[in-house]
């Protein structure tokens, strides 16, 4: 079963769409705008992701929720910024390559870091939500399968061997987003 969508919510329209649409190539497809039941109004703005799955993003105007709010998933919540985050699939290598090309090409950071399994590129929106592109470099083998049944609920597993990302930064130039 596919995703229809993810929404997540913003404090900065203008900067989460410029980073959707421009560092990310997604397009922006439908806007709903509704009166909310606590009062105010809110607009969902919904971005092709490609597969037939979309971002949705909210942008709240709703009476009791501040305009300062954190938008921050994982940091308005205690957590590290990589805990909770949002992973689109990249189709093969070039279009990974591809993909980090663009996010650097518009001004942003990112971090690369090969899992065995697959390799990730990782940005943060302006939200300060990471978003990754994943490209599976090969499929799970039985023994994963079956050595994830028995770790599950193990908290006594030693931890893998930590890996190591690759910094990309983008190349200075005029207007390029931090």
């Amino acid at each position: 079963m596919g995703l229809h969508h993810i929404a997540i919510a913003t404090t900065r329209l203008r900067a989460t769409h410029d980073f959707y649409t421009g560092a990310m190539g997604f397009a922006l497809v439908k806007i709903v705008r509704a009166r909310a039941a606590e009062g105010g109004w809110s607009k969902h703005a919904f971005y092709d992701t490609g597969g037939g799955e979309f971002l949705a993003v909210w942008d709240l105007h709703v009476d009791g929720v501040p305009r300062d709010f954190d938008p921050a998933i994982s940091r308005g919540l205690g957590l590290p910024t990589w805990a909770n985050h949002i992973a689109f699939r990249a189709e093969d290598e070039a279009d990974l390559d591809a993909k980090l090309a663009r996010i650097l090409d518009h001004g942003h950071t990112a971090i690369e870091v090969d899992h065995g399994f697959c390799r990730s590129v990782y940005v943060h929106d302006p939200n300060k939500i990471m978003v990754e592109f994943c490209l599976d470099v090969r499929p799970f083998t039985e023994e994963e399968r079956r050595a994830a049944e028995r770790e599950l609920f193990d908290d006594a597993v030693e931890p893998e061997p930590e890996i190591e990302g690759v910094v990309h930064r983008p190349k200075e130039r005029a207007g390029a987003a931090r």
